[in-house]
């Protein structure tokens, strides 16, 4: 039997895959985080299910319920939000479940950032302006940054930067990226993004910080912040130019 972890999308239920929620279709016990994933994505679960809300349980009891159902003999769905790719905490379960001779497979979901900036109706990357895209967060309690990977340092790059789970520490995000931006540099900040009670904030690093503490966010929300966000004069790109040769591969 096998353990799927299935990236849930970042909110909207029906953003998660067509492979996600067939797995889902087909798996007899489902672990979820509750408080992250919709609820109405387990209406996708076969009606006799065992679903489990992980929300509570520590990464030991976590194990433990995926390798119990995997002795069982039941194919296991375990649903993260966004896309396991990303902050999803899902490396250190594959490496218990390699330990515990569990096989496992990974469906990829829709990160929050691309619902971020669908949100936006933004492209992140534009000719001339910006083609890199940087993900991150910022350093605090739970869990320090590796060396070269603060954001003073990545800032350095003049990139789109995305921060994830940095909401709450919006001051410090504008205090290290002003340097390298610039107060008048385009930012955003997307809360809750494909959800009904979405949010969306636009301006600039010089009054983001502002607007996220006079709106309250503190979590469950992405921070952007680079010129492609305000970008209207850009080179259209070579892909659909008339003087591209398409016969060329």
């Amino acid at each position: 039997m096998t353990v799927y972890f299935i990236g849930a999308g970042p909110g909207a239920a029906d953003l998660i895959t067509v492979r996600g929620a067939r797995t889902l279709a087909a798996c007899q016990v489902c672990l979820y985080a509750g408080s992250l994933v919709p609820r109405e994505l387990l209406a996708e679960c076969p009606p006799d299910a065992l679903l489990v809300d992980t929300a509570q349980l520590n990464l030991d009891e976590i194990t433990g319920e995926l390798v119990r159902a995997h002795e069982s003999g039941h194919d296991v769905a375990r649903l993260h939000s966004g896309d396991p790719s990303v902050f999803s905490a899902v490396a250190e379960q594959m490496r218990r479940l390699d330990a515990a001779g569990v096989p496992y497979e990974v469906v990829p979901g829709v990160p929050a950032f691309a619902a971020a900036a669908a949100a936006l109706k933004r492209e992140l990357t534009m000719p001339t302006v910006g083609q890199t895209v940087i993900l991150t967060r910022i350093a605090h309690r739970a869990t320090a940054m590796p060396d070269g990977e603060d954001l003073a340092t990545l800032g350095r790059s003049g990139a789109l930067i995305v921060l994830h789970l940095a909401a709450r520490y919006v001051d410090r995000v504008v205090e290290e990226l002003l340097p390298h931006y610039g107060a008048d540099c385009p930012a955003a900040v997307v809360a809750m993004a494909s959800r009904p009670d979405e949010l969306i904030l636009r301006g600039s690093l010089s009054d983001i910080a502002e607007q996220v503490k006079a709106a309250g966010v503190i979590r469950t929300a992405v921070i952007m912040v680079g010129r492609t966000l305000g970008a209207e004069q850009f080179r259209d790109s070579h892909l659909y130019s008339a003087e591209r040769d398409r016969h060329v591969c």
